[in-house]
């Protein structure tokens, strides 16, 4: 690989994924000065020439996203105006991916954080497991959304014994497309948690629920009331007893409804359970919650530093993913294809 028109930087948010990037490419990380000073502003020095290089931006969604996403920002910026010759942000995990859909009077987000970093200078992403994968729409530039189900997958196989005795469970209907493509690459069993309750925009009230106005004019009708969506009850849906129950999803941010679908795969005779995903974001107390549930073993990827995570929950695995990201940065550089790292992936993963 020529290293000569390649130089990467990395931001504060996951300097350890940073350099086992750089490792796995043979080479040094740039040197760039990135602080915060004493008024609170984000400050970026670039150390070294990036004039006609193809400059890597590493950085991640972390406990302080929002001093992440300007890092990232001035980062570009500096960087575009230092005339480099293209600018690949590599952000396994993309911050705000979670406010992607209209709320009420709320805003999307991150089409919002897509405009930022193409007016940055930004000419291409490259990211993991988009938390909605119409979020590469927002984007008017190229948008590479890797997978890492082939590293979960290969975990289940090497260090779940009797792993062929397990069924993978979707905790709710929405995941069921992505626990399916886990249980036809395993070949085997799914179970699909069917009933979560979910606080629904019709709980809440604003000025949205206002009646339209009564109008007693002849040949005028009153709108059809909408009657509120019942929740059924709890069920899972498919057999589990006797079985590994192996939880797939995303990400894993708040951990109340993956230890209470683990409450009840263990009601239903599940005599070990796993809950797998690619993000590990684990806010606020979930380490706790997950370390005092009946969760046997959690398994997430490196996409997010987890050094504090570990040492709050005994029960957290982590799967290191850089080879991927390295292989992205190589290809990109070298102007090769990048189907290859999408071969045999299904459409839903």
């Amino acid at each position: 690989m020529s290293r000569g028109g390649m130089v990467i930087f990395t931001g504060n948010s996951h300097p350890e994924l940073a350099r086992l990037i750089s490792t796995r490419l043979c080479t040094e990380l740039g040197k760039a000065d990135i602080y915060l000073q004493e008024n609170k502003e984000t400050t970026v020095n670039i150390d070294e020439s990036v004039r006609g290089k193809d400059v890597f931006l590493i950085q991640t969604g972390s406990d302080d996203v929002n001093n992440a996403i300007m890092e990232l920002l001035i980062m570009t910026y500096a960087c575009k105006t230092s005339c480099a010759k293209s600018i690949v942000g590599v952000i396994p995990y993309l911050p705000y991916s979670k406010q992607s859909q209209m709320r009420k009077r709320g805003a999307i987000v991150s089409k919002l954080l897509a405009t930022m970093l193409s007016r940055a200078g930004m000419n291409h992403i490259i990211t993991m497991d988009l938390h909605h994968k119409e979020i590469q729409g927002f984007f008017d530039i190229p948008v590479d959304n890797l997978r890492a189900s082939p590293f979960i997958v290969q975990y289940i196989q090497e260090n779940i014994p009797d792993w062929r005795n397990a069924v993978i469970v979707a905790r709710n209907p929405a995941a069921a497309k992505r626990a399916t493509s886990f249980a036809d690459r395993l070949r085997l069993g799914l179970a699909v948690i069917h009933g979560e309750h979910k606080e629904t925009d019709s709980e809440h009230i604003d000025g949205r629920h206002s009646p339209p106005t009564v109008r007693t004019v002849d040949g005028m009708q009153m709108l059809p009331v909408l009657i509120p969506k019942e929740k059924p009850p709890i069920n899972v849906v498919g057999d589990v007893g006797g079985r590994i129950a192996i939880i797939v999803d995303d990400m894993i941010d708040e951990a109340e409804s993956f230890v209470a679908a683990a409450e009840i795969l263990k009601e239903r005779g599940a005599y070990k359970i796993y809950a797998m995903a690619t993000h590990g974001l684990l806010s606020a107390d979930a380490p706790k919650k997950i370390e005092e549930s009946c969760i046997d073993e959690i398994v997430i990827t490196n996409t997010i530093g987890q050094e504090l995570h570990r040492l709050q929950c005994s029960k957290l695995r982590v799967v290191d993913v850089s080879q991927m990201l390295a292989e992205s940065v190589r290809r990109i550089h070298n102007g090769e294809s990048m189907s290859y790292l999408f071969r045999n992936i299904p459409l839903e993963d």
